[in-house]
Parts: structure tokens; C-alpha cells; sequence
């Protein structure tokens, strides 16, 4: 009877264990079921949020050399002409090249001056007898006026008479040099030396006195001509150092100097002309090369942004926005701005946001106001403050 009851109750606890154990499978399979649904549920929260890539705008002073295109000039610089009328007959020199001071350039025809200082001479030559005759007569008649044989106003005339044949010798003398250095004149000269930049006559032309003929240059010297805006010429000073560049080699940037800003505008343009001078000794600067000027600029404190954080809204077609991330809520919120200049690096200033707000830089036409965004795991806020700078 005991032994009928003691294997009865060891069947009974064989089937309770083995309840137990299936209600513990069961619980660890519904454990399990719902650790998977929280945790897939997780994964599709998280993918729905869009990623972005962002940055933190700061306010910077922006260095800037401008520049500005001219030309290579010498700094001294003439229009050789006659002074006198004439045919030209010869041109003794041509484009480009180099002439020293006193050397031969251009002739015009020296017949007419040659057959005018003939002419003189004889003239002269009279004047000079009738001034010896008057000089022996004077004395003649001085004699009888001291003999009392003449009167006074008869002295007096003779006396006029060898004052107006000696002033008149003098006068002739005048002229016949006159007509000297006409002859001279026919002969164009050098006046320094440099070198030819223009022909404005050719041979056998007429030309007048005053005429342009040859333009001469010197070398020593040479500047850069260029135009600046009315408002950047409150930005440049007289002797102030800027850099200089010939669009035939760009690579090497020359040292050059203010030395001239013009008074007045210029009329049409309304630009002032100002002249940077090179130093000595650069002969690649060729005169008529064009150069660039780079003229420093310093600007204010702006906002900074990158070019691909502009976007315009659909709703308002005329307005240039940005998206702020709200790191609270990791959410967006579109911000109106203000594009000014652009900068380096393809970014551009910007009105209208404080410094420190976090914005979209990336993927700005795919979102939408409020929207939740995901940041970049890789992307911390520390180097979002750094990024602008790069």
C-alpha cells in the first residue's frame, strides 16, 4: 500500500516538473517575441529619420586681394614732334626699337630753311656795308660840326642814320640765326634714351609744328595703370604695397607701390586712375603687357555659410532660406536669410542668422518644415563647429 502510494506521488511530481518546465519555455519564447518586436519597432523609428549633414556658422573677418587688370606703362613717356613745318623725307627708326640719347630719328626736307638762310646772309651783307658807310660818314660830318661849317640837327640825323643801319645789322644777325636753328629743327633727336612705342607719320607726309611723330619711352621706370571703383579708392593709400602678376606668368608674384591715385574721377567712367610702380630691373614686364593688380581688402565680421545650405522655398519662389536643426528635438525649421559676396571655398555671407546656430549644409531640397532628422553618428557637434573652416 505505501509502496503503491510513494510511486503514485514520484509520478505526479515527474508531471509537475514537466508543466513547469514547459511554462518556462513558453515564457522565455514570449520574452524573446516581444524583445524582437521593441526592438524592430526601434530600428523602423530610426530609419525613418532623414540624414543630414550640418554645420556650425561662425562670424569671421575675410582677408580678400582684389584684383584689378591693367596695364604696363613707362612711367615717362613723350610725343616727340618738329617745330617746324616740312615734308618728312626719311624715318630712321622703327617699332620697338631701342634709341639713345641725341641719335638721328626722322628728317624733313631742309631746302626751304637752306635757301632762307642764304638769303639772310645777303641781306646781311648789305646791312653791314650801309652800317660801315654811316660808321665813316658820322665821323666826316662830326669833324665839320666841330669846324662849325655843319649845324646840330644835321650831326643828329647822320647820327640816326649809322643807329638805324647798326640795329638793323643786329636785327638781320637775329633772323639768320633764327633760320640756323630752323635748319636744325629739321632734324628730329632723342631726347633720352628709351625706346619707340608708336609711329604716327610715315615718309613723304607733311607735317605741322607740334604734330606727334614718334612716342618715345624710357625703361627705367615702369608702372601699372589701372581703374579702381569710386568706392575702393578710400581703401588705397598713397606708397602702399601691393602685389603684382603678368597674365604671361602668373606664378610669380611681383612687389610694386602706390605711387599715384588720381584727384578726380574720370568723367565717362567715373573710376579714379591709380598707378602702381614696379622696381628696377624687371625687364619681363614688357611695356603693353597686361597685368593684375592685387590690392588687399580687409571686410567686416560676416556670417559665413556653404553655397549648398541655400534653398528656396516652393510656397515662396523669391526668398533664399536655410534649415536650422533644433538640437533639442533634432528637428528642422526653415530660416530666412540674405545672400551678400561670395567667398572661398564656395561659401557665401549671409544676413539674417546669429552666430552659433547649427544648420543643414547637405540634402537641403528633401526636407520639410518640422521634419525629424538624424545627425551623422560620425558627425559630433565639436566638429561640426570646425567644419565651416575647412
Amino acid at each position: 500500500m505505501h509502496s503503491q502510494n510513494f510511486r503514485r506521488h514520484v509520478a505526479d511530481c515527474g508531471r509537475l516538473a514537466l508543466l513547469f518546465r514547459k511554462s518556462a519555455i513558453n515564457c522565455s519564447i514570449g520574452l524573446l517575441v516581444l524583445t524582437l518586436t521593441g526592438c524592430t519597432h526601434r530600428n523602423q523609428e530610426q530609419s525613418s529619420l532623414r540624414p543630414v549633414s550640418i554645420v556650425r556658422i561662425t562670424s569671421q573677418e575675410t582677408l580678400n586681394d582684389r584684383p584689378f587688370s591693367g596695364e604696363v606703362r613707362a612711367r615717362f613717356e613723350t610725343s616727340l614732334s618738329f617745330r617746324v613745318q616740312g615734308k618728312l623725307i626719311s624715318r630712321l627708326v622703327d617699332m620697338g626699337e631701342q634709341v639713345h640719347k641725341g641719335q638721328l630719328l626722322a628728317r624733313l626736307d631742309p631746302g626751304d630753311f637752306r635757301l632762307a638762310a642764304q638769303g639772310i646772309k645777303a641781306q646781311l651783307i648789305t646791312a653791314k656795308a650801309d652800317r660801315d658807310y654811316s660808321k665813316d660818314d658820322l665821323s666826316r660830318y662830326r669833324e665839320l660840326f666841330d669846324q662849325n661849317i655843319i649845324s646840330k640837327p644835321e650831326l643828329d640825323r647822320r647820327q640816326t642814320l649809322y643807329i638805324t643801319a647798326q640795329q638793323k645789322v643786329a636785327a638781320l644777325e637775329a633772323q639768320l640765326g633764327q633760320t640756323g636753328n630752323q635748319l636744325a629743327y629739321a632734324d628730329l633727336q632723342a631726347d633720352r634714351d628709351g625706346v619707340v612705342t608708336a609711329l604716327e607719320i610715315e615718309a613723304g607726309q607733311v607735317v605741322a609744328p607740334g604734330q606727334p611723330v614718334i612716342r618715345l619711352a624710357q625703361l627705367d621706370e615702369k608702372e601699372i595703370h589701372i581703374d579702381i571703383p569710386e568706392h575702393r579708392v578710400a581703401e588705397l593709400k598713397q606708397r602702399q604695397d601691393v602685389m603684382v602678376t603678368l597674365w604671361s606668368d602668373s606664378d610669380k608674384p611681383i612687389k610694386a607701390r602706390i605711387r599715384e591715385i588720381a584727384a578726380a574721377a574720370d568723367p565717362v567712367s567715373r573710376t579714379y586712375r591709380v598707378k602702381a610702380t614696379l622696381p628696377k630691373g624687371r625687364d619681363e614686364a614688357r611695356l603693353g603687357m597686361t597685368a593684375t593688380v592685387w590690392i588687399p581688402s580687409i571686410e567686416p565680421s560676416s556670417l559665413a555659410v556653404p553655397l549648398s545650405a541655400i534653398f528656396t522655398p516652393q510656397n515662396k519662389p523669391g526668398q533664399t532660406s536655410v534649415w536650422l536643426v533644433d538640437e533639442q528635438t533634432t528637428t528642422v525649421k526653415a530660416a530666412p536669410v540674405q545672400i551678400g559676396a561670395a567667398l572661398p571655398g564656395e561659401r557665401v555671407t549671409v544676413t539674417g542668422l546669429s552666430s552659433g546656430q547649427l544648420i543643414v549644409k547637405a540634402g537641403v531640397n528633401r526636407l520639410r518644415e518640422a521634419q525629424s532628422v538624424r545627425l551623422p553618428q560620425q558627425f559630433s557637434l565639436a566638429q561640426a563647429k570646425s567644419a565651416v573652416h575647412e
